[in-house]
């Protein structure tokens, strides 16, 4: 058997050292553009801040090291320009002398990834204008830091590689401007989760504008290393010494398309369950295909290591005939930013309406792990579930610790169609450094169990601006004074849930009662109280806190 695999990095690579350990005789060619075959993508933003100095520990294997251990045949800075499905052979064009040749196979396994997009304004494809995809992208912009000594930059799109970019450029010492043409960074996230990002970004001076894009790119000489003039579209300008376009990646899909193979969302490949595409003895993996959304079964498009590296597997397996299906993903992903760690899994909120899936959501604020042990940071958690059986459908967390493992076990309670009453009954791993009795995800199940039950009835910080404050509710904040005196909701009347029992008689009961404290729990055990004297009551999800902080991270109006 002769297997041709185009593209190295997560999936293909993957999938050649998986085909070698399930048949030693195979013949096995990857192809890949690049000179790297096979090196850390998600790193290479820390190669550029100085995180990772050694730009060696990007390279996971090496052209060399490839054939040694797994005997592949590892043909980098080549080019797979052309598929003859009928011929079963593909046109390779070396990329250092210009030389081509066909090469045959018996099964194809297509792994090109994706391309950054570049967005249709004057200026945009100007070679000035950075992007960073491969490591030889890094190692260009690491030379221009270091030859340049850029004083401002200006990084386009509030994705995953346009925050990290900004973050090390940040901690490089360079004053950099994010421009970002939605109202949130981070796209998984939901606004409100996003604005405490937000919040996180201008703490360690990042010039953050949100809801405004950029309109245009002039050089600001003729030097090919010369900065850029940004124009943006609030009509402002910025003059920058480098510049990052981060504003998204596509399928790089050329090859199928010409070749004929069926495609879907964004141009991607669009693949089975076994990911055969639609021509016979061709496989595709990685960010070039369209699968499947594990949670709500509709087509989707997911960029990340994880998900690529399962698939290369799954494929090496199927064509050795061990009939493997790859079931989709959730989009399970973390990043840091300075000292605070934002993770997301499953669905956000927008998400499930876009599906048009039944959902609601709670905010808690859990510490990290149990608060007498020193260092308890708080993590802000939203997760979505379903209100017709308690599913879990989606979480979002941003915190300083403790974030990555809740949103695994998160993640894992989505792939297995728990409820909040499982996460409730989930024996966690406890000891006062690490967690708290009742972890934080069994405070989300406990939580969602008494709104499911009835024993809670919530509203959202998005209602908060919507209740009337003409008397038909009453507003409390059950907070003490000295909270209340530092901030408070207008409308809200204070009064201290531990004095709430004397002021009964002040609590109308005619009308419903919207009720909030700082972070939940005293609104509930307020709420607790009222409804037990048969008042009718809600609480404040997240709390005044919660809100407060989303009402400091939105969009910044003038």
């Amino acid at each position: 058997m002769k297997v041709v695999i185009v593209g190295g990095v997560a999936g293909g690579a993957t999938c050649a050292a998986r085909l070698r350990r399930l048949d030693e005789h195979a013949k096995i060619i990857m192809v890949e553009r690049t000179g790297y075959v096979s090196y850390a993508n998600c790193g290479l933003p820390y190669y550029v801040g100085g995180v990772i100095q050694d730009k060696s520990k990007l390279t996971l294997q090496t052209p060399e090291s490839f054939r040694r251990r797994f005997n592949v045949d590892v043909r980098v800075r080549q080019e797979a320009t052309m598929i003859d499905l009928a011929k079963k052979s593909v046109h390779i064009r070396n990329l250092d002398d210009g030389s081509s040749y066909d090469e045959s196979f018996d099964e194809l396994v297509l792994s090109p990834g994706a391309q950054p997009m570049r967005p249709p304004i004057a200026g945009a494809n100007d070679p000035r204008i950075q992007t960073l995809r491969t490591v030889e992208d890094s190692m260009r912009i690491k030379e221009l830091i270091g030859a340049k000594k850029p004083k401002r930059a200006v990084v386009v799109g509030g994705g995953f590689i346009g925050l990290e970019v900004a973050e090390n450029l940040l901690s490089a010492g360079v004053r950099t401007t994010l421009l970002e043409f939605a109202d949130h960074v981070m796209p998984p996230l939901d606004a409100d989760m996003a604005a405490l990002v937000h919040n996180v970004l201008r703490a360690h001076g990042l010039d953050l504008r949100l809801g405004t894009a950029a309109s245009g790119f002039e050089p600001l000489s003729e030097d090919a290393r010369s900065g850029m003039h940004v124009s943006t579209s609030d009509g402002s300008s910025i003059d920058a010494d480098i510049v990052v376009m981060g504003v998204g990646v596509t399928p790089d899909t050329q090859l199928a398309k010409d070749a004929g193979l069926k495609l879907g969302l964004r141009g991607s490949i669009v693949v089975d369950r076994h990911l055969r595409t639609s021509a016979p003895h061709v496989w595709a993996i990685g960010d070039a295909i369209q699968l499947t959304n594990a949670v709500t079964g509709l087509p989707a498009l997911v960029a990340l290591a994880g998900p690529a590296n399962k698939q290369g597997r799954i494929a090496a397996d199927n064509i050795c005939g061990l009939n493997e299906t790859y079931e989709g993903a959730l989009g399970s992903s973390i990043l840091k930013l300075f000292d605070t760690t934002v993770a997301t899994t499953g669905l956000s909120e927008k998400a499930a309406t876009q599906a048009g899936i039944s959902h609601d959501s709670v905010v808690l604020h859990p510490a990290s792990h149990a608060g007498y042990y020193p260092g308890a940071a708080p993590m802000d958690m939203k997760v979505v579930f379903s209100p017709e059986d308690g599913r879990i459908l989606g979480a979002q967390i941003v915190g300083k610790e403790g974030v990555d493992k809740r949103i695994d076990v998160l993640a894992t309670a989505i792939s297995a169609h728990m409820t909040a009453d499982d996460l409730a009954q989930l024996d966690l791993a406890y000891a006062p450094p690490y967690s708290s009795a009742k972890d934080p995800v069994n405070m989300a199940g406990y939580v969602i169990g008494n709104v499911l039950a009835g024993r809670e009835k919530i509203f959202h910080t998005a209602d908060v601006d919507k209740l009337p404050r003409d008397g038909s509710v009453f507003l409390l904040d059950c907070r003490t004074s000295a909270e209340y005196a530092r901030g408070h909701m207008e409308g809200f009347v204070n009064i201290a849930v531990d004095d709430l029992r004397e002021h009964l008689g002040e609590i109308p009961r005619d009308r419903p009662v919207y009720v909030t404290c700082q972070v939940g729990l005293r609104g509930y055990i307020a709420c607790r109280i009222l409804s037990g004297n048969d008042i009718d009551c809600y609480n404040l999800t997240g709390g005044y806190g919660f809100w407060h902080a989303v009402q400091q991270g939105g969009v910044l109006r003038a």
